[in-house]
């Protein structure tokens, strides 16, 4: 295997290792799960918080990747809505992204998670045409779906009926959105 495909399994490896422990996980969880030694771990990327942030600049950077693909015109709201929703089914995704956030203290890892929203909130009123309060709206429902899905909300009906009822109606929202339906914020 090259350097760069082992590089690449490192970080394969640390996005699920991170996604499920957060930045508390250890250099040495990664290196089992990447099948390497944790020195080696170290001596490519320098330390925990350079393989954490490095994830995490991937993780970011595919999701902008992925909106950024969404050509401007009448539908790019809805197919912006499709797009993100595509990008929840990876589990581990979503969750390193709300890690990033928690971790955000970490100055390179806050300025990642600040330039991921910023960017989404930019990105959604070039391609839609909208005004900042759609673009808003777009951000935070992203987000509240990303939360939603992290903890699993929808695999736990009945659990709490607040939470049944965020849940149905989040995500009621999302299936009106990507019907085309008009639905009130």
């Amino acid at each position: 295997m090259s350097g760069a495909q082992r590089r690449d399994q490192i970080l394969l490896a640390a996005r699920r290792v991170f996604a499920d422990g957060g930045y508390q996980a250890s250099t040495d969880e990664v290196a089992r799960a990447a099948g390497v030694s944790q020195p080696y771990v170290v001596r490519l990327f320098g330390s925990k918080r350079e393989l954490f942030a490095e994830t995490y600049r991937q993780a970011t950077a595919e999701v902008l990747a992925t909106l950024e693909a969404v050509p401007a015109g009448p539908e790019a709201g809805h197919r912006m809505g499709d797009a993100y929703v595509a990008l929840v089914s990876d589990r581990d995704l979503l969750r390193l992204v709300m890690h990033g956030f928690i971790a955000g203290t970490d100055p390179e890892v806050g300025r990642l998670a600040r330039h991921a929203l910023g960017e989404a909130f930019r990105l959604f009123q070039e391609r839609t045409g909208s005004d900042a309060d759609a673009a808003r709206l777009f951000v935070a429902q992203g987000m509240l779906i990303n939360v939603l899905m992290a903890v699993d909300a929808p695999g736990h009906p009945g659990e709490d009926t607040g939470m049944d009822g965020l849940v149905e109606c989040t995500l009621q929202h999302a299936l009106a959105l990507r019907s085309g339906q008009d639905v009130p914020a």
